[in-house]
């Protein structure tokens, strides 16, 4: 029996670059919903990440403090509890999370927990590539990250749906000319 809801289909919202924060032109991604996360949620969202290649995985919360990642994408699956995360820094969005909800944030996506359950619990990955790096939202990350950000290769899988998932077709769809891509 499969963990993952036929019936996923993930909310897409594009921030846009705040100045601090540069967020990505490709959508982020929310499936809401989507696993069903059964008596080892953390042990069950890892299986399925890890069936669509994506590791260097981790088990914890979301910082309370506003930050993205400028050389890697990150998928958040939560395991246990609820939280409202800021998504897209302070003009994004905030966005309540819960059980069995996948969050997966293109390279520069401004996240920040503002509030959780007590129970709380993410698992997050990462696709093949470069390890994660955490930058803070200053003039001078934001500057590097417009760098770094359109190096970073769309995943070959999404970690939800695998290699016919949403992700793969809704990223190229968007990918700039000169950007690059998954081996």
């Amino acid at each position: 029996m499969s963990v993952v809801r036929a019936d996923s289909n993930p909310l897409t919202i594009v921030f846009q670059d705040d100045g601090l924060v540069p967020n990505n032109p490709m959508p982020f991604l929310v499936y809401k919903g989507a696993v069903d996360v059964g008596k080892d949620p953390e042990a069950t969202i890892e299986r399925l990440f890890g069936s669509h290649g994506w590791g260097a995985m981790w088990r914890n919360g979301v910082y309370d403090y506003a930050h993205y990642h400028a050389t890697v994408h990150e998928v958040l699956g939560v395991a246990r509890g609820s939280a409202r995360v800021q998504f897209g820094g302070a003009h994004g969005r905030a966005l309540q999370i819960a059980a069995g909800d996948v969050a997966i944030l293109p390279a520069g996506t401004g996240h920040q927990c503002l509030s959780a359950s007590d129970d709380f619990s993410v698992v997050g990955a990462y696709p093949p590539g470069p390890p994660m790096d955490l930058q803070r939202p200053t003039p001078e990350n934001h500057a590097r990250a417009l760098k770094t950000i359109p190096l970073v290769a769309i995943p070959a899988t999404d970690p939800v749906m695998g290699k016919d998932g949403p992700l793969v077709r809704l990223w190229k769809q968007v990918r700039r000319p000169g950007e690059s891509r998954s081996p």
